[in-house]
């Protein structure tokens, strides 16, 4: 399954993120930056043990308290085919003082920001919070796809948003729901 959305800058497709050839793959990553399970536990199994140690040395020089959320950092791609990994911590559900809706868009309009400081012109997302951190699917593409859509529209760096998703369940809800 492949679809196309902003003249194909925008690519939803079902796949392994871990298998993506592009500049960076977003990790959805949980605070202490040291893996963990899901999208994150996968990029640091394949990736191997440089963006740990590259996680390591964030944590000991930026954020020694953990990553916080809605922010993002960026380190080598490790054995993966993508050359950086941006990592951002997503909104838990309900935790947040009706702040999720805004965490959740952070989370991709920093991690693109990241990724224009760094020149990289195509980069994939996972569903950021839609795991165990239970954000509604529904709701999270709604927001996924308006921060995204807002960036472009202000940004010619990024040639290519991947947003790729582990089954066609999840990508056919993310397009029913999307605002593209």
């Amino acid at each position: 399954m492949k679809k196309e959305f902003l003249e194909g800058r925008v690519i939803i497709k079902v796949s392994d993120i871990t298998q993506e050839n592009v500049d960076a793959i977003v990790n959805a990553a949980n605070s202490t930056l040291l893996g963990g399970g899901g999208v994150d536990g996968a990029i640091h199994r394949v990736g191997g043990r440089q963006i740990l140690d590259e996680c390591q040395e964030i944590r000991r020089n930026k954020f020694p308290k953990g990553l916080p959320t809605g922010e993002a950092v960026i380190t080598s791609g490790g054995e993966l085919a993508a050359k950086f990994v941006i990592h951002t911590v997503g909104p838990i559900y309900g935790r947040n003082q009706d702040r999720d809706a805004e965490l959740l868009a952070d989370c991709y309009k920093n991690s693109l920001d990241l990724a224009v400081e760094d020149n990289l012109e195509t980069i994939s997302f996972p569903s950021i919070s839609t795991g165990a951190f239970g954000y509604p699917k529904d709701e999270a593409a709604q927001v996924a796809s308006q921060a995204v859509k807002d960036f472009l529209a202000q940004n010619g760096i990024i040639k290519q948003v991947n947003l790729v998703f582990f089954s066609s369940a999840d990508a056919e809800k993310f397009i029913k729901h999307q605002n593209f």
